[in-house]
């Protein structure tokens, strides 16, 4: 579907933001670029649409050269979905899903009929939210939006870069699992740019881990955790999952008595989360299925982290 042959991307100044890698991701795949700041993640994915151009080696979609498509024809089969939404701020919900298939010159009725079903595909009310502004919605059903936009002329491809990493815990994980039952749906070719392991490993059907321009490893999630080519990536996806894979939330929460009050973040929250929100306020209150059902605080977190320790848990893997 997508294959990259020795493609680097090169500045006037000499820096390599990629260095020579190839990699094929494979019709339908979910397919995750992960890698610390400056890795090359981002760059890889932009070339994939000449949002940035190459400098050497070939990019091939469907065994064609991106060289030798019309950019708008590419751009048209490639949806694109981006941290900061970009919703047109003076268009209602519809008249933004609607942007690519009237670019394409669909009938009214059949655009008007896809933006139904797209917004029923991610649980917005079309009747409620088609004639409702940007500004009318939360980050997460903006983001929802962000994703049935990037779906809505029914192209080959999503390219994803970051979009959930600037949304709340709890919209974060709801869009997360959204994004899973979505694809069992639409069967996309998807590839993904992260930089939380957690979410690569609960997303990807395959993951390409980058460091410096390069290439360290592409494999299963599986793959990756349990065969590491390097100390590299063996230090990288034990950060992310040491601890953060035996943490259970639910086991350090301390009862409510008020379950009416607004919840924090899910019971499912990574370690990470939890650090995240904790660095802010004192206590935070835990939600599972809409229901109140505890609060963790600093001081839970630090007998936890003793806890694990005296149990010859190392919070610095």
């Amino acid at each position: 579907m997508i294959s990259f042959e020795n493609v680097s991307k090169k500045y006037q100044d000499g820096t390599a933001a990629v260095d020579s890698i190839s990699f094929t991701v494979q019709k339908g795949e979910f397919f995750v670029l992960i890698g610390p700041s400056g890795s090359g993640k981002t760059t890889t994915l932009k070339m994939m649409n000449k949002l940035i151009p190459l400098t050497e080696g070939f990019i091939y979609i469907n065994g064609k050269k991106i060289s030798d498509y019309n950019i708008h024809e590419l751009r048209w089969n490639i949806g694109y979905v981006l941290q900061q939404i970009a919703l047109f701020p003076h268009m209602t919900i519809e008249e933004n899903i609607a942007i690519v298939p009237e670019l394409k010159n669909w009938q009214k009725d059949k655009t008007r009929k896809r933006v139904t079903e797209l917004l029923q595909m991610v649980g917005l009310e079309p009747e409620v939210y088609r004639n409702r502004k940007p500004k009318e919605l939360s980050g997460g059903e903006q983001q929802r939006v962000g994703v049935v936009r990037a779906l809505a002329a029914d192209p080959d491809i999503i390219l994803m870069d970051e979009p959930f990493s600037a949304l709340d815990p709890i919209s974060r994980e709801k869009l997360q699992e959204d994004i899973i039952h979505l694809q069992k749906a639409i069967k996309k070719t998807i590839v993904f740019v992260t930089h939380d392991m957690n979410e690569a490993l609960k997303l990807a059907d395959r993951i390409c881990l980058m460091n410096h321009g390069k290439i360290v490893q592409v494999g299963t999630p599986e793959e990756i955790i349990h065969h590491p080519n390097n100390k590299f990536v063996k230090n990288f996806v034990g950060k992310s999952t040491s601890l953060q894979s035996s943490f259970l939330l639910e086991d350090i929460l301390t009862p409510v008595e008020d379950k009416n009050q607004t919840p924090t973040i899910p019971v499912s929250a990574t370690l990470e989360e939890v650090l995240k929100e904790l660095s802010t306020q004192e206590e935070i209150l835990v939600e599972k299925d809409g229901i109140a059902v505890g609060t963790v605080n600093r001081q839970s977190l630090i007998q936890y982290f003793f806890s694990e320790l005296g149990n010859g848990g190392n919070v610095n893997d």
